[in-house]
């Protein structure tokens, strides 16, 4: 154990010498463990976010949205066609074993009003159970009746934002709001929920029965989209297959045409998001590891580089009695000396990118201490795999020639 540790104080002194060099030699590596723990960070932070999310849609949800049709070559996408209808959701609710909670949903944007404050805000349709489905409660007030969705009644659910704008400093609940001059009484306030995946924010919303948005705002006879709730995990996947079986029946859609819904359930919604951010996620990884094998290339012509510097050094010392293990153990440990602080300050510097990140730009990052520990064994394993070349070569010179260069 003395002699590793003399040998270690003699490779650290050596790397001492050459302070900027040794810095320049260990750019490399920290700049691909840098990067790993970014990336890294960055991957976890948007799975997170994106479960996060996936959850606040509600526990066990399949959601269906019109259209995904092909005609004529052309591919309508989701939303864009109104092929669901109130009775679709109706069979669902009665057809489908499992199944919970079904609300029937319409969307639109429109300028509501309220006294003299007027805000841009989202308009969402939906059942009395969707609040329950999203497991969304309330701050204040209830929620409106099955009552209010039979009679397409004049009841208003608002977020957080439509809250503040509108009613500044004041008690929303019993306030009249209108949306395109249709007066609504404000029944609740709904908790804060923050932005979603695609960066909107969730609390700048207000939710009507869907028969009032369908009647009273848009006229219109056709849903945007279904959401199901199931009893249990273990149920989606034959509810989402019978789900479009049902509907397909109903649409009279025939073996030979696409399905003019699309039927998810929040694993596939997550799967997606995942699939996608997972592409990002490998392509920095890749940057990373070009980046770690060119600071170990550095690090191995450094490493020649000082043999050849320090070839009389080598003679000396292997002639006082010095073994060629001795020599090469000394070379190896200043290698992997090199990468290990590399790779510590690269930690150091991915961390403080991460959290710079989300100081800055909000960018959501989670730094997994298992990657950490990885950082550091990568970098030490790029000083043994880059310094063991070297380091032989300096234990295989032969003393007498050793003393005699110059």
């Amino acid at each position: 154990m003395k002699r590793i540790i003399a040998i270690f104080k003699i490779a650290l002194r050596a790397l001492l010498r050459n302070k900027l060099r040794a810095f320049l030699t260990m750019l490399g590596i920290i700049c691909g463990v840098a990067a790993v723990i970014t990336t890294v960070s960055l991957g976890r932070g948007a799975k997170a976010q994106i479960e996060q999310q996936i959850a606040s849609l509600g526990q066990n949800v399949i959601q269906i949205w019109s259209g995904s049709t092909t005609r004529g070559g052309v591919h309508t996408g989701w939303g864009s066609a109104g092929t669901l209808t109130i009775e679709d959701a109706e069979s669902i609710q009665r057809e489908i074993a499992g199944i919970t909670t079904v609300s029937p949903e319409v969307r639109s944007s429109a300028q509501v009003a309220s006294g003299n404050e007027n805000w841009l805000t989202q308009i969402l349709g939906e059942s009395a159970d969707y609040f329950t489905m999203r497991s969304w409660p309330m701050v204040q007030g209830t929620s409106f009746t099955e009552q209010d969705v039979r009679t397409a009644g004049k009841s208003a659910v608002i977020g957080r934002t439509v809250a503040d704008q509108l009613f500044p400093g004041e008690d929303p609940l019993g306030q009249v709001l209108r949306i395109k001059n249709s007066p609504f009484i404000v029944v609740g306030v709904l908790a804060p929920k923050g932005f979603n995946m695609f960066g909107q924010d969730q609390d700048d919303v207000v939710i009507i029965p869907y028969t009032s948005a369908m009647k009273r705002l848009l006229g219109v006879t056709t849903l945007r989209s279904i959401n199901v709730q199931a009893g249990s995990p273990d149920v989606l996947a034959s509810a989402s297959q019978q789900i479009t079986l049902l509907l397909r029946q109903r649409h009279r859609i025939t073996t030979d045409r696409d399905d003019d819904f699309t039927v998810r359930t929040q694993e596939e919604i997550a799967q997606r998001f995942n699939e996608a951010s997972e592409t990002m996620r490998n392509l920095l990884a890749g940057v990373a590891a070009v980046s770690l094998i060119v600071g170990g290339i550095g690090i191995m012509n450094i490493m020649l580089v000082s043999v050849t510097e320090r070839t009389r050094e080598i003679g000396i010392r292997m002639s006082v009695g010095a073994r060629s293990r001795d020599v090469m153990l000394q070379f190896l440990i200043e290698a992997v000396t090199l990468s290990a602080i590399g790779g510590i300050i690269g930690i150091l510097a991915g961390v403080g990118a991460s959290k710079g990140l989300t100081y800055w730009k909000n960018w959501p990052t989670l730094t997994p201490l298992s990657w950490v520990a990885v950082s550091v064994c990568c970098s030490a394993v790029v000083g043994i795999v880059f310094g063991f070349y070297p380091a032989r070569k300096a234990s295989q010179l032969d003393p007498i020639d050793a003393l005699r260069y110059e």
